[in-house]
């Protein structure tokens, strides 16, 4: 007996809709009641996680991670051996980490913390940067990576690919600058030993851009070994262009991929995000005002037009499913000391939204939201 039209087209539609439905959302408090959470996933699945908690002013950083088909935390444990040399205080001097060669975690962050300058930094704030230990039961002591470029404010970043390379990124003054914030460059400190030495660091390029002291930056390492570096420039102190820099030979020389502009006499004091999916590079930022994302294939170099929410943002974080769909995170209502709301939006291949928007208040003081992709390609948002 045949079965009716009617009803073959009833579950043609059925079918159809639940084989399109987007990917869901799902939020997660940090854990200790921690702030300025970072997630990555390792390439077993494993979720790595960081967080500040304590004084603003004054506080520490604990690292925990989640293995694959568990949906709890493993208990934390504290990443700075020197007791509070890490800030909150304007949200994008935390700290960063990278998950690189057999799953080890890199961390660095800003010493600004009260107690890095008790320990002699008070004039010149260090570069922390310190490696799970081989037994993955506790960090090394920390060690200062910066040798001359000293001169920190907002950016620093750390990445790590699965051939044992680290690169160590921040923008400071170039030696004898005179023209403050245009005399500002990106510095990198390489290793390939997997952070066990780290060679000299030296400038990303030499064309002067400039970069916008109170900014942070985010650098990335690529599964093909491809090193990124995103950043706000600053060039006659009006022109704040976010700039995403590749390197394709290991962090030795970086070209400009992609730049976008923005006028602005003033530090939005803003964050990026840099990260990967179905072998593209996803890299989210601020401008105007407003959050965005790109996609860029590294190979061939093609950028995406930027795709945007209609809505005042900051601290933006995109990642990307297999099936090609990209969730971008982003805080609403925040500001010097003051918390506000975490929001997110996913979008299809073409960068069309695929679901309503998501919102949760309570983001906290200082804090900025992250984000992972579960294992069935549904996304965690965590703030």
């Amino acid at each position: 007996m045949s079965t009716p039209r009617p009803l073959l087209l009833a579950l043609f539609l059925a079918f159809g809709s639940s084989a399109a439905q987007a990917a869901t959302v799902t939020t997660l408090r940090t854990p200790d009641n921690g702030i300025q959470p970072q997630c990555v996933v390792d390439a077993k699945g494993a979720v790595h996680l960081i967080y500040f908690k304590g004084e603003p002013a004054a506080g520490d950083i604990f690292y925990a991670h989640r293995e694959p088909g568990q949906n709890n935390f493993s208990k934390a444990i504290q990443v700075n051996t020197q007791p509070h040399t890490a800030t909150a205080m304007g949200t994008i001097r935390g700290a960063q980490l990278a998950v690189g060669k057999n799953g080890r975690v890199h961390v660095v962050w800003d010493g600004m913390g009260q107690g890095a300058s008790l320990a002699s930094h008070a004039v010149k704030p260090p570069l922390f940067y310190t490696r799970l230990n081989d037994t993955r039961t506790a960090f090394e002591p920390e060690r200062n990576v910066i040798t001359y470029a000293y001169g920190l404010d907002g950016g620093s970043s750390v990445a790590a690919d699965l051939d044992g390379n680290v690169y160590v990124t921040w923008h400071a003054p170039q030696p004898g600058n005179t023209d403050d914030e245009d005399g500002r460059a990106v510095f990198v400190a390489r290793s390939s030993d997997e952070g066990k030495t780290f060679q000299r660091e030296a400038p990303a390029i030499s064309k002067p851009t400039g970069a916008c002291g109170c900014c942070g930056m985010r650098a990335f390492a690529d599964s093909q070994g491809d090193v990124l570096a995103l950043y706000r420039a600053a060039y006659q102190m009006t022109n704040r262009d976010e700039t995403l820099l590749l390197s394709r030979d290991k962090g030795s020389t970086f070209e400009i991929a992609y730049s976008h502009h923005w006028s602005i006499g003033t530090c939005p004091m803003s964050s990026a995000s840099i990260s990967e999916s179905s072998g593209q590079i996803l890299a989210a930022a601020e401008t105007h005002g407003r959050v965005f994302f790109i996609r860029l294939e590294p190979k061939t170099g093609k950028v995406s037009s930027p795709v945007s929410p209609e809505t005042h943002a900051k601290y933006p974080v995109a990642i990307g499913n297999a099936r090609g769909e990209v969730l971008l995170v982003w805080a609403e209502g925040t500001g010097w000391n003051k918390g506000g709301s975490v929001a997110w939006q996913v979008y299809d291949r073409a960068g069309e939204p695929v679901s309503a928007k998501g919102r949760a208040d309570g983001l906290s003081t200082w804090s900025l939201p992250s984000a992972f992709v579960e294992a069935d390609g549904n996304f965690t948002v965590v703030y």
